[in-house]
């Protein structure tokens, strides 16, 4: 009896801390191709009536991800949650973490995030509601191999172009771009492009610096840029209007691509800067010169 009495008080102890700490878990998007970044938000909410120390220990948050039916998921190592911080009463705090490197997520299906929050003065741990996602598979659109020169003068390494199309949620059809080695064996990193129609084919060409240039239709007459560095993250992007003429690639004489035909949008950062009437400088009455009779 004297067990259960102490596991008891410890089932209660539990239940009263994740009331008073609560944790919350979002995501940007429901679907996620394999390999592609799956970004996270856990949001820390303290309503104890007291300050709560957390980030001091290395496993103070963890996170466990979960087939739904029943596969087990590989961990690669634990994700980096490093940073001791205070979160007063009535504070909510977020952590933002990328859960791909730390977890094989190559095969499709359904799955579950479950985080757990460890307070080391309370001697408790919380753990969230689970957050589902899904994996989807692609369609393969285009690819190529290029090479990545060696820091070492070397031989270059060869790695591969993919971009893939995907439906999101059944109802969006998206551009992905996949960056691995020459067998596909190694996925580097998968990055989201943004919509496209389903009539078109995107159009890509790599530079001579091995930076991937696409241009792809997104609307009637729409289409979005993107510039690509080898490591697969999205270095630029530009938007343009099919306004005279249809936009697309071009290989300059030095190797570069450049976009041609079509109407660039400009970016905000490119338009002027309107200002409302109240804050526009006061007027005020010029200084007539002495001995002016107007």
């Amino acid at each position: 009896m004297k067990t259960l009495f102490v596991l008891g008080l410890a089932v209660l102890g539990l239940l009263r801390a994740s009331a008073q700490v609560s944790l919350e878990l979002s995501l940007d998007q429901e679907q996620f191709l394999p390999s592609e970044t799956l970004p996270l938000a856990v949001k820390v909410i303290n309503r104890s009536g007291q300050q709560v120390h957390l980030g001091t220990e290395p496993d103070w948050l963890t996170f466990n991800v979960e087939a739904v039916d029943g596969f087990v998921v590989l961990k690669n190592a634990e994700v980096p949650v490093t940073g001791a911080f205070d979160l007063e009463t009535g504070q909510l705090g977020i952590k933002r973490v990328d859960l791909q490197p730390y977890f094989n997520l190559t095969r499709p299906g359904r799955y579950r995030i479950i985080a757990t929050l460890r307070i080391k003065d309370w001697g408790a741990e919380i753990a969230s509601e689970p957050k589902a996602f899904d994996v989807i598979t692609g369609a393969k659109l285009w690819q190529q191999d290029f090479g990545v020169p060696s820091p070492t003068n070397g031989v270059p390494e060869v790695r591969k172009y993919t971009l893939e199309k995907a439906n999101y949620l059944a109802s969006q059809l998206r551009l992905y771009v996949q960056v691995s080695d020459q067998a596909e064996a190694v996925v580097y990193k998968v990055s989201a492009l943004g919509p496209m129609v389903s009539f078109s084919q995107p159009d890509a060409q790599v530079d001579r610096s091995g930076h991937l240039c696409v241009l792809w239709q997104t609307g009637a007459q729409t289409f979005s840029y993107a510039l690509v560095n080898p490591d697969g993250t999205v270095a630029a992007t530009d938007f343009y209007d099919n306004f005279f003429s249809r936009p697309r690639l071009s290989i300059t004489n030095q190797g570069d691509v450049a976009v041609v035909g079509g109407t660039r949008r400009p970016r905000p950062m490119e338009l002027p800067i309107v200002k409302a009437p109240n804050e526009l400088p006061a007027l005020t009455k010029p200084v007539m010169p002495v001995g002016s009779t107007n």
